[in-house]
């Protein structure tokens, strides 16, 4: 059995890449949904000496099956934003621990530690859309900030204005987070100039705005702001780690995450540095489901491991955190 602490320790390559495969053994074996994949591809263990060997599982499995490592009780269902009638994804979660301690000790890697920050959640309360791993994470941040000024903030606009205002001009260290749209409406009805403020979206529009490419939203927003830059998040209901982009369109993994890119055409070749392919993603947190997962995100990955998103594949579904305001 692999013990998560070990996860949660990597700190160099060699240890990503030892542990990587023994999660892929763990999970080959006790994973029937991606036993099953394997098998139809051929891939034994004894095939995989590298993580380039690894099989990745279309996400789309997550809405047709239950992808699961584990006979542990499950605690939780995480579950997309969809439109009407459409298929949303499921991920069942049998140990929220691990995932307190992936986007606790993520955020920790890139930002410090939570106690500095006020965090303002531009979304809506976790009541209002239960089941959304974002609301699960920015619920707990809040609560971990330990600043009373911290809450979610949907509807309240002027509330939220005086308050950013307010504790920028106190000095004090704020995190804004948001869905696009939203922090759009917002500058749109108020100007700012933030000094103390790290303002940070968290996805498209989603249908409720027209789609703009991240130079030209992140143009609009710092202008509005008053901000050197934007800050972004990159997650999703089938991870339990988030990528962090601190300003340039650049993602960084935590230690116990790497993206690489298939080729567009041959979905089993893996590309090298630079090349814009399909996202592949190893997180590790997701011990008891599936680490090992083809997006229907495009992107582009750099020879430091960072990666930026530039689209999706055609005809994938609307996706997004932004649905779940409706």
């Amino acid at each position: 059995m692999i013990n998560t602490c070990d996860i949660f320790s990597i700190t160099t390559a060699e240890e990503f890449q030892t542990l990587a495969l023994e999660v892929f053994k763990f999970q080959f074996e006790n994973n029937t949904v991606y036993r099953s994949f394997c098998d139809l591809l051929y891939k034994h263990p004894s095939d995989v000496k590298h993580i380039e060997d690894i099989p990745f599982l279309p996400i789309q499995f997550f809405k047709s099956h239950q992808v699961l490592s584990s006979n542990a009780q499950i605690e939780d269902i995480f579950s997309s934003s969809g439109t009407t009638g459409s298929v949303t994804s499921k991920h069942y979660v049998t140990d929220l621990s691990i995932y307190e301690q992936s986007f606790r000790k993520g955020f920790q890697q890139f930002y410090g530690n939570i106690n500095d920050y006020v965090i303002l959640a531009l979304l809506p309360n976790y009541i209002e859309r239960e089941g959304s791993s974002l609301i699960y994470m920015v619920n707990d941040m809040i609560a971990q900030s330990h600043h009373p000024e911290s809450g979610f903030y949907l509807n309240n606009i002027n509330e939220l204005k005086e308050q950013l205002i307010t504790l920028d001009s106190e000095g004090k260290k704020v995190l804004l987070i948001g869905v696009t749209f939203a922090l759009l409406d917002l500058v749109e009805q108020h100007q700012f100039n933030l000094k103390n403020t790290i303002v940070m979206e968290t996805g498209g529009m989603k249908g409720r705005r027209k789609e703009l490419v991240r130079e030209e939203l992140h143009r609009i927003l710092i202008s509005g702001f008053g901000v050197s830059k934007i800050h972004s998040e990159y997650g999703m209901t089938e991870l339990l780690s988030q990528s962090y982009s601190q300003g340039n369109g650049r993602f960084r993994c935590p230690n116990w995450m790497r993206v690489l890119t298939r080729d567009p055409e041959d979905a089993l070749t893996l590309q090298q540095p630079h090349h814009t392919g399909g996202i592949n993603i190893i997180d590790l947190a997701n011990i008891n489901s599936c680490a090992f997962i083809a997006t229907q995100d495009l992107g582009r990955v750099y020879q430091d491991h960072s990666f930026e998103i530039i689209g999706r594949f055609d005809a994938s579904d609307i996706r997004g955190c932004n649905l779940m305001v409706l």
